[in-house]
């Protein structure tokens, strides 16, 4: 069925080699080896089953402790039994079957406070918070670039001398389980080594020993060295990220147009490398890791525009290829403007909502405010979804962490119906103490889970390629492991309460057609026998429209948000609650576990995704919707993104499409938006690959679902269901 995305224009013609690595790719997420549960093929990990060594585990033959120690002697057995293989064509090696979490618990379960953890957990659910931080922090690539393993293992073995005369046994306990995890990987990538010079001397096939004897020496160098090539360092990024992710999180991994551009130059001033191998190193590298999260120019230190040739080489990979990985550009007012161009070129000609475009002037001013210096501030990067952090200095707990403000509205709603209150004001209030109560349980059962963050769930390759907690001799993710730990919590329904509000502002206390008590009674019998009632809540104005009254109200909701969230410090730290105006999938996940609402919804009914308006509430175009998303101040935010769904019919007949994209989204940044995922679909058409997802054209259909990407026809129904129903806009105006 042609027509739902656009006809795909080629900018590079893939070799034969590129074309079968990318069927093998391909494959390997059809046949259901890289599903990552409801998600879709989220992941770069292979799924072959259960881990067939358990009798080998330290934690299984000397039982469970909870300490870094054994947590690293688990992961070192978990890689020493991985086989590696190496595939036809390929020149980046490497790949990983099972996460930590396979062959060791992981959870709070294990903890000796678990009975109060999990007690201050459901306190915090039933009250609509959630501290479930995991991921999308950024470890600092330069430091496995610059120094390599052995290099690493030495300052490690340093503080482990160190503490030991100290008699710090804790600390002690953190760097024995550092000093397994770094071992593993240089024995992982000497087996590699190894494996590549056995298939050399097994064909007689001059290319292929070539390719074998190319990946031998490039693996004997960096399992201890840094890399000295283009190539090679493009390999050590493949293996640091497979360690790291086997950890269980998905991260961002900085700027690889910074930190990869001084491998490129020297090679290409030597004569060593094209762009075009350079090219094909990165796509190669980009099919392998799936959905990790890179990020590209911004600004340098001293203020001047970041791009480099790297940048272009970086994005032309994903052009190349297709298919996915994650990369943000990040925008500001002084980019190369053809860059720029460029970025938005691929959007329009993929479709797939890549490259995200990101306002770096936002991202760094939010960092600013929260205290960062300029210094490190400037390196700001987008980590993820719509996360952004900086390199190896900051763990923010991103990712599943949120606030249901929608469960705190109606609370609030309740009581004050029942209290009879009779004042816009005071009904206001009440919405704000019972945010005060919410926080405060989310501060609680957060503390309960850091106080054992260390030992039950720690991070330690992410810590090794990180500043301070080797020195430290702490896990990043335990108390002073990084110096910036500021707690990050995704907002969902904020749309939803902005427009209740509205609604019962308009209806109840200045028209007073209904008192609060009837639309409280009205909201928890799902509107049953108020139909007109509901109609006239659904039609009052909406966010989402350039209106100035619920925009206002949008406003307002948000910075009661922002203020009460950032007067609750964590446990880490003792550093603030930063909100994020992002929901990822808890629209949908969460939609039972609040009622009817004042906007009209009803029960079961999914929330607003994030800050777009709540579906079928956008009608005014993408120009107002836009408009609406940009009246807060997004630099008191921990990020915000819109999904903006544009019709392939839009760009009928039109050249040079790309300029549309380009004008909009400098228009949007501008204004002080924060994050723009673009795609070009025709969402209804993809009913009918819901409905057949074996006809060959929907087979590698990309789409972004919220901050991350997946094939269409890999993802769960509830989830295919709530992409189709998105405002699917029919131009840029």
């Amino acid at each position: 069925m042609a027509g739902v995305q656009l006809p795909f224009i080629p900018k590079f013609e893939q070799s034969e080699r590129i074309k079968v690595l990318e069927a093998r790719n391909q494959e390997l997420s059809l046949s259901g080896l890289r599903q990552f549960g409801t998600y879709g093929d989220h992941r770069c990990w292979l799924n072959i089953g259960p881990f067939p060594h358990m009798d080998k585990v330290p934690s299984q033959i000397e039982g469970y402790r909870m300490d870094c120690e054994q947590w690293g002697a688990d992961f070192e057995c978990m890689l020493d039994y991985t086989e590696p293989h190496i595939y036809p064509c390929e020149t980046i090696v490497g790949e990983i079957y099972w996460e930590i979490g396979c062959i060791r618990p992981c959870t709070v379960d294990q903890a000796p406070n678990a009975a109060e953890i999990h007690e201050k957990l459901n306190a915090a659910l039933k009250l609509g918070g959630l501290p479930d931080a995991y991921g999308h922090t950024c470890p600092d690539m330069e430091i496995i670039l610059s120094e390599g393993y052995d290099s690493i293992l030495e300052r490690i073995r340093k503080y482990i001398k160190l503490y030991s005369g100290l008699c710090n046994d804790r600390k002690v306990k953190v760097l024995r389980g550092m000093e397994h995890v770094v071992n593993a990987c240089i024995h992982y990538i000497e087996r590699y080594a190894a494996l590549s010079e056995t298939l050399e001397r097994e064909t007689e096939d001059a290319e292929e020993k070539a390719r074998f004897r190319k990946i031998a020496r490039c693996c004997r160098n960096i399992a201890h060295s840094a890399p000295s090539t283009f190539y090679e360092a493009v390999q050590t990024l493949q293996f640091a990220i497979l360690f790291d992710r086997s950890i269980g999180h998905g991260n961002g991994y900085g700027r690889m147009d910074q930190y990869m551009m001084p491998f490129y130059k020297r090679d290409v001033d030597n004569g060593m490398l094209t762009r075009e191998e350079a090219r094909e190193y990165i796509a190669e590298m980009y099919m392998k890791l799936r959905g990790q999260f890179f990020s590209f120019s911004g600004r340098l230190a001293d203020g001047s525009d970041a791009t480099n040739e790297m940048s272009w080489v970086a994005l032309e990979a994903y052009d190349l290829i297709g298919d996915y990985n994650n990369l943000g550009v990040m925008w500001h007012r002084d980019i190369d403007p053809a860059y720029f161009d460029y970025a938005c070129d691929v959007i329009s000609r993929h479709g797939e909502s890549l490259p995200v475009l990101i306002n770096w002037e936002h991202m760094y001013d939010s960092e600013i405010r929260s205290g960062i210096p300029h210094e490190d501030a400037s390196n700001v990067v987008y980590a993820g979804c719509q996360w952004f952090c900086i390199p190896g200095k900051e763990w923010c707990g991103h990712d599943t962490s949120w606030i249901n403000v929608l469960m705190v509205f109606e609370r609030a709603m309740y009581r004050a119906a029942e209290d009879g209150v009779n004042d816009f004001e005071s009904f206001y209030a009440y919405y704000e103490k019972e945010l005060h109560r919410t926080m405060k349980a989310f501060q609680e059962a957060e503390a309960a889970v850091d106080r054992v963050r260390g030992d039950v769930r720690p991070e330690i390759y992410t810590s090794i390629i990180s500043h301070g907690p080797i020195e430290r001799g702490i896990d990043m993710v335990a108390p002073r492991g990084v110096d910036y730990q500021y707690t990050a919590l995704n907002i969902a329904g904020i749309p939803n309460v902005a427009d209740s509000f509205t609604a019962i502002k308009n209806l109840v206390f200045e028209r007073k057609q209904y008192t609060l008590k009837e639309v409280a009674d009205a909201c928890r019998s799902d509107w049953a026998d108020n139909e007109i009632m509901r109609q006239r809540f659904l039609t009052q104005p909406k966010y989402g429209n350039d209106i100035p009254e619920p925009d206002a109200m949008f406003v307002r909701v948000c910075n009661s948000m922002q203020e009460i969230a950032e007067g609750y410090v964590n446990q880490r730290g003792g550093q603030p609650m930063r909100p994020s105006l992002y929901s990822f999938m808890r629209h949908v996940e969460a939609k039972d576990a609040v009622g009817a609402t004042p906007d009209g919804r009803h029960k079961g009914e999914v929330f607003a995704q994030g800050i777009n308006p709540q579906q079928g509430a956008s009608k005014r175009g993408l120009i107002s919707m836009a408009n609406s998303s940009c009246a807060p101040d997004m630099r008191k935010f921990q990020g915000g993104s819109i999904q903006v769904d544009i019709q392939p019919k839009f760009f009928d007949g039109k050249e040079e499409r790309y300029k549309y994209i380009r004008n909009f989204a400098s228009a949007f940044f501008r204004s002080g938006g924060m994050q723009l995922n673009i795609h070009i679909m025709d969402l209804k058409k993809l009913e009918d690959a819901i409905e057949h997802p074996e006809k060959p054209e929907y087979r590698n259909l990309v789409v972004r679902v919220t901050g991350y990407c997946a094939r269409f026809i890999t993802m769960s129904p509830e989830y295919q269901k709530d992409f189709v129903s998105r405002m699917n806009y029919e131009s840029i105006n």
